[in-house]
């Protein structure tokens, strides 16, 4: 079969791999139908994800069709359509018992990660029963494969941690599909303000369209004092950080309130400056956490429902085949105007 793999820091290669096959009773071989690339992703291409090995198939979002299950596997059959979760849950350890699958004890963030991942023609799901969601008869396909990560980690690493409540103040710093997923589920919870920081002006554009009530270019923009003129010179109620790099942290934590919440999504890979000597009257809480996926049947029904539309975060569609290409274009987004990508496989 076909596979995107990792080859060393800043270069991945389509090769051809061996097809996977089951390995324990609870296994699942899946057929990918769809597949995307995700900013950790790029991370890791960055080398900011150091335990990634060299060689191994990357991502982990997709749909696609049950070719084979383990004999311990329930739930699940031959010819099922499946959105895959980016998170691996055996359902029984200590933290998935609390709802912590991403700590999960045999699984968490495997897929891409520790184990061969979505960018393939094939992959195998460990713990089927438990990672893996049926897709309801009446939904977007394509769209769905936003479900696997972007928007249940915006909404619960963002969005919950952040406590966004009616009437509040939101900033969101970084304005690609992660900070745009937390925009739009945000809205669930009717702040009375979302203010969204980036340096690209078509994002911006794009979260205005999406429901931002501000949108800041900060390249062009004093960000901490027109934030502070939006929100009385209090700052806002909930900062999340969705880019991943120590500037936007910090800048979080600089356009807090008394009293509010710093929510970090981002992937970081340096160190980041906590100016404790300014925040430790504050009563802010920090937040870091990595997306367990428990919120995804919930957003499966908003979806269903047609409350939430995933497909308005696709901006280009690819064949297996131009997956290379897709990285390129996903690399260089701000030139190419580029959100989600579909990768479709050619059967």
């Amino acid at each position: 079969m076909k596979a995107l793999v990792y080859k060393s820091i800043g270069q991945v290669s389509l090769e051809e791999k061996p097809q996977p096959g089951l390995i324990a009773p609870t296994d699942a071989i899946i057929k990918i139908l769809k597949t995307t690339i995700c900013g950790t992703d790029l991370h890791i291409l960055k080398g900011d994800v150091k335990e990634v090995p060299y060689g191994l198939t990357l991502g982990h979002e997709g749909i696609g069709i049950v070719e084979e299950t383990g004999n311990a596997v329930t739930n699940f059959k031959k010819g099922d359509h499946v959105l895959i979760s980016c998170i691996t849950s055996c359902g029984k350890c200590e933290y998935c018992r609390k709802g912590m699958y991403s700590h999960c004890h045999e699984g968490g963030w495997i897929l891409g990660h520790l184990i061969d991942g979505t960018q393939a023609e094939y992959v195998r799901i460990p713990y089927a029963d438990t990672s893996l969601y049926h897709i309801p008869a009446d939904t977007h396909e394509e769209s769905l494969v936003m479900l696997s990560d972007i928007l249940p980690t915006a909404y619960e690493c963002g969005v919950l941690n952040g406590q966004v409540q009616p009437g509040t103040a939101v900033a969101i710093v970084g304005a690609g599909p992660i900070g745009l997923a937390a925009l739009t589920t945000a809205q669930f919870f009717s702040p009375a303000t979302i203010i969204m920081i980036d340096t690209d002006k078509h994002r911006l554009e794009v979260a205005k369209k999406m429901g931002a009530t501000h949108a800041i270019n900060s390249s062009e923009e004093n960000v901490i004092e027109t934030v502070m003129a939006l929100t009385e010179y209090e700052g806002v109620d909930t900062a999340m950080e969705a880019v991943g790099i120590p500037a936007t942290f910090e800048l979080c934590t600089r356009l807090i309130r008394p009293g509010g919440k710093v929510a970090n999504i981002g992937v970081h890979g340096k160190s980041v400056s906590l100016a404790l000597e300014d925040l430790w009257s504050k009563n802010i809480t920090i937040t870091t956490r990595l997306v367990d996926t428990c919120t995804t049947p919930m957003l499966l029904k908003t979806v269903s429902s047609k409350k939430l539309d995933p497909a308005s975060f696709i901006t280009h569609r690819f064949k297996f085949s131009e997956i290379e290409t897709a990285y390129s274009t996903f690399g260089n987004a701000a030139k190419e105007k580029a959100l989600k990508v579909i990768i479709s496989n050619e059967y």
